[in-house]
């Protein structure tokens, strides 16, 4: 790696590579190949003008542009000068980013030119407005381009330098604050255990503004590599993009690996670079599990787990993937997780339990939030030898192993009580989707004035989904408590969050929101997308 020790805050990673490493490749972003000397100097730039407009250590800044350059530039200006940024993902609406503004008490915008004509009518939402581009557009100014050196800023690792905005089932969007200590470890310790050098080439599918996707570019940046941008697209398109670019590294989330895989054993792509792949952001179905090593037969297999307000979390090894296949496996370096039955203490293997982080990931909380902050980063008289020393309870329930790996299980407030069983969603889907009827699945509780709750599923699929085949490989392959009770079919794709993530809250509600709630009413009805909180992610 180039001099990983060096770099301090996220600003430093653009200083490690000096000399002749300034004229390697740091992005490809479509025709555009920009070296690591460009990107220090359009940062410089950039970093420069903030500062000429007021812009102050610790400030706010929205970085609101599609994938690009420009983004990357964005964000390492920001770090430059000691500001805060706050990436919202380019797909989201007006509306949630006048919230995110507010929210956040952001002073400044970098903005792309479709999105500033859309602001140029309406009340600005911040106080400096800087769109990519050339002309000037409303009240946004246009991108500088040349100009600099920014001014130097003393910063410490513990200083903010994200918020990045996420929410659970409900409420509206709350950000997570992370220090360039959290950002910078979580790049050391991934490009430690995917071993990754200046001669890698990594393809960028996910958004900067999931913890998952950013920390992919920092690892890149931290020992040199080349960075491929590329918004999601069909399988088709990646396939060919990691041929084409020599990618030898990807990592993505289960919505895009689906598609990808089942892709790839129908139109087997060679591609002999691709050395490492990884996922994260949920649980991969059995046959996508057992395809991979067929789709991409050179290529070494990380499953990992993570989770935002911990940044970092867990992986199982490549050479542990074919005898734990599916497991999400132990602690990354410099993580430590403990899988806790409440107001007991330690799980023994083969019991489930709250997984617990302890470590220098651990966020700052939520930007404004200390209730829900000292509720979800709080101490665990469950481990008394840590004393009061502050851990993320993840709300996410695993089962331990005899060698200690972990298995998921689901979520604390998304398990399904039904006649008296405690039913993980995640097992429900995996098995409908093992028929092979469903390209994604989302099972989910129903109030049931007997049973509790009962379960339903909601599947889409390319094809026209047979309901009545569905239910009969339910049966016959789920106990009877675990059968749904009833199938619905979303038409199209369904909804993603801002990371890629199935959107499971709006996935559900639209099933919730049929005119009678039954199956047949749900196939004529279709889902609904008049969700009165514009605001609402996952």
């Amino acid at each position: 790696m180039i001099g990983t020790a060096l770099a301090l805050t996220t600003a430093d990673l653009l200083t490690l590579h000096r000399g002749d490493q300034l004229g390697r490749i740091a992005i490809v972003d479509g025709p555009r190949h920009v070296t690591y000397g460009e990107l220090h100097e359009r940062v410089e730039a950039l970093a420069a003008r903030l500062h000429a407009l007021g812009l102050r250590r610790g400030d706010r800044v929205l970085v609101h542009v599609r994938k690009c350059v420009e983004e990357v530039v964005g964000l390492f200006a920001c770090w430059r000068l000691g500001l805060i940024a706050v990436d919202v993902h380019a797909g989201w609406t007006v509306e949630q980013l006048a919230y995110v503004a507010a929210d956040a008490g952001a002073k400044a915008l970098l903005v792309d030119a479709r999105r500033a004509r859309e602001l140029a009518a309406l009340p600005p939402p911040v106080a400096h407005a800087i769109v990519a581009g050339e002309q000037r557009i409303g009240p946004c100014e246009p991108w500088p381009t040349t100009g600099g050196p920014a001014p130097d800023v003393p910063l410490l690792d513990v200083d903010l330098a994200a918020v990045m905005y996420t929410s659970g089932s409900t409420g509206s969007p709350k950000g997570v604050m992370f220090t360039h200590a959290n950002l910078l470890v979580g790049a050391r310790s991934v490009a430690r255990y995917t071993d990754q050098g200046p001669d890698d080439r990594l393809l960028s599918v996910l958004p900067f503004n999931f913890d998952y996707g950013l920390n992919q570019l920092l690892t890149a940046f931290l020992v040199g590599a080349r960075v491929v941008l590329m918004p999601l697209a069909m399988p088709s398109a990646l396939a060919q993009t990691i041929a084409a670019e020599g990618v030898t590294g990807f990592g993505a989330v289960p919505p895009v690996w689906v598609p990808l895989v089942r892709y790839l054993e129908a139109a087997p792509t060679p591609m002999p670079t691709l050395r490492y792949v990884t996922n994260s952001g949920g649980a991969l179905p059995g046959p996508i599990l057992d395809a991979l090593p067929r789709v991409f037969p050179g290529a070494r297999i990380h499953l990992m787990y993570g989770l935002t307000e911990a940044f970092r979390s867990t992986a199982l090894p490549p050479e542990r993937f074919a005898h734990k296949r599916g497991s999400i496996g132990r602690a990354v370096p410099n993580v430590e997780t403990f899988v806790v039955v409440p107001g007991r203490g330690p799980a023994a293997p083969g019991e489930i339990g709250e997984l617990v982080h302890r470590g220098s990931f651990i966020t700052r909380g939520y930007w404004g939030r200390p209730e829900r902050t000292d509720a979800r980063i709080r101490p665990v008289p469950e481990l008394p030898w840590l004393g009061d020393e502050k851990l993320v309870w993840s709300g996410d329930l695993v089962r331990v192993d005899e060698d200690g790996d972990l298995w998921f299980v689901g979520r604390t407030d998304a398990m399904i009580k039904t006649m008296g069983f405690r039913v993980s969603p995640t097992e429900i889907e995996d098995v409908v989707f093992r028929s092979g009827l469903a390209t994604h699945v989302v099972a989910f509780g129903v109030p049931d004035e007997v049973a509790g709750q009962v379960i339903e599923v909601c599947v889409a699929h390319a094809q026209p989904v047979d309901r009545a085949a569905v239910l009969a490989w339910a049966r016959g392959h789920l106990p009877s408590h675990m059968v749904p009770r009833a199938v619905h079919v979303w038409p199209g794709e369904m909804p993603r969050t801002a990371a890629g993530k199935i959107d499971v809250p709006a996935v559900v509600k639209a099933c919730a929101n049929r005119k009678d709630g039954s199956p047949a009413a749900a196939a004529a009805a279709g889902p609904r997308h008049d969700d009165p909180d514009p605001t609402r992610m996952r």
